[in-house]
C-alpha cells in the first residue's frame, strides 16, 4: 500500500507537469485549429531561462523563494514573448493557408527553436540550483520532497488561474467568442489577432512554468528537452478532448499516472511507450476524447 502511494505521489507531480503543456495544445487548437507542435520547444526554453535567471538572482543573496518566483515569472514572460513572435512569423502570414501548409511551419519552427538553444547553450546538460529545494519530509513510510510540494503547489495555482482567466475575465470571454465563431466575434468588436497572440502567450506561459519546475525535479535542462514531454502532452490533451481545457488537465494527470505506475508495475524501460499506447487507443474507440471537442461551458 505504501507503494502505491509513493507512485500515486509521483505520478500526480509528473502528471501535474503534462498538464501545463497539455493545456497550450488545448488553448491554440480551440482558438484556430492548429496544433503547434513548437510548443515543447517553449518548455525546453522556460527550463533554460528559469536556470540562467535563478542561478543570477541567487548571486545577488535574495533569498530563495524570492529567486524561485522571481526566476519564474520572468522566465514565464519570456517565453510568452517568444510565442507571439512566433505566432507573428509562422502563423499569421498562413493564417488563410492550407492545413498542411501550416502544420509543416509549425513542424520547421520546432526544428528551428530545437537548434537556437542547441547553439546559444550548448548540448550538455545544464545543471539547475537544486540545493534550494533540497529536503522533505514523511507521511507514514511515503517520501514526498519539498520539489514536489512545490510543483503540485504551483501547478494547482497556475490550473486555477487559468480557470479564472478563461472564465471570469473579458479577454476569456473574448477567447472563449473566437473560438466559437470568429466572424461573429469580429463582427461584435473583438480583435481575433490581439485574442491569438494573447492565446499563444498564455499557454508558453505555462509551458516555461512547466520546464522550470521539471528541470529542478531532475536537476538540469538540456537543449531536446521539450520533445518527448511535449508529444505526451499532446495525447495528454487528445485523451482529454483536444480544444477543451478542463479536458487537459484531466488528460495530463491520466498520463503521468499511467506512465509512472506503468514504470512500476511492468517495466520502466516501456515507461514511454504507454502515454502513445493510449493515445492510439483514445483516437480509435473515442476520436474526441473523454471530455469531447465540442464541450461549450468548457471549450476555451
Amino acid at each position: 500500500m505504501d507503494y502505491f502511494l509513493q507512485q500515486l505521489t509521483n505520478g500526480v507531480t509528473l502528471g501535474g507537469v503534462y498538464a501545463l503543456i497539455a493545456l497550450g495544445y488545448t488553448m491554440v487548437y480551440g482558438i484556430i485549429q492548429l496544433i503547434n507542435f513548437a510548443h515543447g520547444e517553449f518548455f525546453a526554453a522556460g527550463g533554460y531561462m528559469g536556470v540562467i535567471l535563478i542561478g543570477w538572482l541567487l548571486t545577488t543573496g535574495a533569498p530563495p523563494w524570492v529567486c524561485l518566483s522571481l526566476g519564474m515569472l520572468l522566465a514565464m514572460g519570456y517565453c510568452a514573448m517568444l510565442a507571439m513572435a512566433v505566432e507573428k512569423v509562422a502563423y499569421k502570414p498562413l493564417r488563410k493557408a492550407s492545413r498542411l501548409a501550416v502544420l509543416l511551419s509549425a513542424l520547421g519552427m520546432s526544428i528551428f527553436l530545437q537548434n537556437g538553444l542547441m547553439l546559444t547553450q550548448g548540448v550538455y546538460d545544464k545543471a539547475y540550483p537544486t540545493q534550494m529545494t533540497q529536503g522533505g519530509f514523511a507521511i507514514g513510510n511515503v517520501s514526498i520532497s519539498y520539489m514536489q510540494v512545490i510543483i503540485v503547489a504551483v501547478t494547482a495555482a497556475l490550473l486555477i488561474g487559468l480557470n479564472l482567466l478563461v472564465f471570469r475575465t473579458r479577454i476569456g470571454k473574448a477567447m472563449r467568442a473566437t473560438a466559437q465563431d470568429k466572424t461573429m466575434s469580429a463582427l461584435v468588436g473583438i480583435n481575433a489577432n490581439r485574442v491569438i497572440s494573447t492565446t499563444f502567450a498564455i499557454g508558453a506561459a505555462l509551458a516555461a512554468a512547466a520546464g522550470i519546475m521539471v528541470g529542478f525535479y531532475y536537476g538540469s535542462v538540456r537543449y531536446d528537452m521539450g520533445f518527448v514531454p511535449g508529444i505526451k502532452a499532446f495525447a495528454a490533451a487528445v485523451l482529454g478532448g483536444i480544444g477543451n481545457i478542463t479536458g487537459a488537465m484531466i488528460g495530463g494527470f491520466v498520463i503521468g499516472l499511467v506512465e509512472i505506475f506503468a514504470a512500476a508495475y511492468i517495466s520502466s524501460q516501456y515507461k514511454d511507450v504507454f502515454a502513445f499506447i493510449i493515445l492510439i487507443a483514445v483516437l480509435y474507440f473515442m476520436p474526441t476524447g473523454i471530455m469531447g471537442e465540442n464541450v461549450d461551458d468548457t471549450r476555451v
